[in-house]
């Protein structure tokens, strides 16, 4: 038997106080259980469908924003924004926004390319990869 079932909510529509379980019922045998229950406590019920649906996304690509602009057609910042709103959401602090502007795909196929080529080192690649302005009289 197939029952469709609305999401759990913990919080009146009406006033917003907390809401308590009173009810349990058996589909299968019909038993009904009555009394106070605590709803299980999870930082995912306060996700909206639409914050959820990022949260998988993330997960499917495995947490790299890189991966995530390019399925979502959606710059850093604005992942990084979306993301943030969620650790809030889930009542966890977001870490400091770093102060360098992320690299482009192209920008670390460029930088990758040119160590290959020898073009520059590999410290001079590791900074630029990190977004960090390098100076180059001083790397050589």
């Amino acid at each position: 038997m197939v029952v469709k079932m609305n999401p759990l909510i913990d919080k009146c529509p009406v006033c917003g106080e907390n809401l308590v379980v009173t009810h349990l019922n058996c589909l299968k045998c019909r038993t009904t259980i009555e009394g106070k229950f605590a709803l299980p406590y999870s930082p995912l019920t306060h996700l909206s469908s639409e914050q959820m649906q990022f949260l998988l996304t993330f997960i499917r690509c495995e947490g790299k924003f890189n991966r995530m602009e390019e399925e979502m057609k959606l710059s850093y910042p604005t992942l990084r924004s979306r993301f943030d709103e969620i650790l809030q959401s889930m009542g966890f602090e977001a870490g400091e926004v770093e102060s360098t502007t992320p690299l482009t795909a192209e920008e670390r196929k460029r930088i990758l390319d040119d160590l290959k080529k020898g073009r520059i080192n590999v410290e001079e690649a590791s900074l630029r990869l990190k977004g960090v302005p390098v100076d180059e009289k001083k790397l050589k």
